[in-house]
């Protein structure tokens, strides 16, 4: 049954740019191991009136971050090297372990100019026995997800296991990661097997038992019986979830299961111990005031 509704939050990347912060969120910081979902665009700006959105080069550890494109693209670099502009269709994972640092850049101001750029980012928390593995990162191409449709459902397996689909992107616990495109008066589903279970509506509006859900709504889900989701227009949904992983603490762009390791990435990234992209090494994101927030409240410096 339904268990909560989370209605995404506004946060500021740069002037100009906002994206819909889902998680986390005070009352539910994850939702198996997704500990963090972002929803940026779709961005339309006036030719020559675009702000400077490019994430700078910014540290990560004890996650993957998971870039996912509607429309547009995005020109990823990282400190092992890597430079992969992602495409709509394609999943970018990139694991940062013992730690990790990347940008992300817009290089196509046609993209900006014409309301294609939309893009989904997750961040997948990492078994405590993963937290401190060596960074990796990864492009899956479309055809590497496997994609099923039927009676009105079209979806893509970004990642995991669900509804007999399966693909080849490495993950480190168990999940579920689906982008579901539904048309008017379809029925659908969650995948079965997991303890925690969600479906963010993108664009669109479902119906489930007797009340309809709109854009930028997170739907969590008790165990139990399969939900019913029905199209109510044509609706384009992100399911996720699969099985909790523990507590986990998350400050900036830091995930742990021990909050003194929080305490050593500040530390690191302050005094440059963690390598920039070294194609993109001339500017970063320097580690903002440690002010007290709510829990769970990173701030918005960077999307990833």
């Amino acid at each position: 049954m339904l268990d909560l509704v989370i209605d995404a939050r506004a946060a500021a990347l740069a002037p100009g740019f906002a994206v819909k912060r889902i998680l986390p969120f005070r009352q539910r910081r994850m939702v198996g191991p997704f500990i963090f979902m972002d929803h940026a665009g779709p961005v339309s700006l006036a030719p020559g009136a675009a702000p400077d959105l490019d994430v700078l080069p910014h540290p990560h550890i004890g996650l993957s971050t998971v870039s996912y494109l509607f429309g547009g693209q995005v020109t990823h670099r990282d400190s092992l090297g890597v430079e992969q502009i992602i495409r709509p269709g394609e999943v970018n994972w990139m694991t940062a372990g013992s730690g990790i640092a990347h940008s992300e850049r817009f290089k196509d101001p046609a993209t900006l100019a014409g309301g294609q750029l939309e893009m989904i980012q997750t961040w997948v928390a990492l078994p405590a026995a993963d937290e401190e593995s060596a960074p990796a990162f990864t492009n899956y191409q479309p055809h590497e997800l496997p994609v099923f449709t039927e009676n009105g459902v079209w979806m893509r397996l970004i990642a995991g296991d669900a509804f007999g689909l399966r693909n080849e992107v490495r993950t480190h616990s168990p999940l579920f990661y689906l982008h579901v495109v539904l048309q008017p008066g379809a029925r659908f589903g969650l995948p079965r097997g997991y303890a925690e279970r969600g479906a963010y509506v993108a664009k669109g509006q479902v119906e489930v038992g007797g009340h309809r859900y709109g854009a930028g709504q997170l739907l969590v889900f008790t165990p139990g019986p399969d939900p019913v989701i029905t199209a109510r227009e044509t609706s384009t949904l992100m399911l996720l979830g699969g099985e909790p992983l523990g507590e986990r603490f998350i400050w900036w762009n830091f995930v742990s299961s021990r909050r003194e390791r929080i305490e050593q990435a500040k530390a690191d990234w302050q005094a440059g111990r963690i390598a920039l992209p070294p194609n993109d090494n001339h500017e970063f994101v320097p580690l903002p005031p440690d002010k007290s927030r709510p829990a769970g409240s990173p701030p918005p410096q960077a999307l990833s």
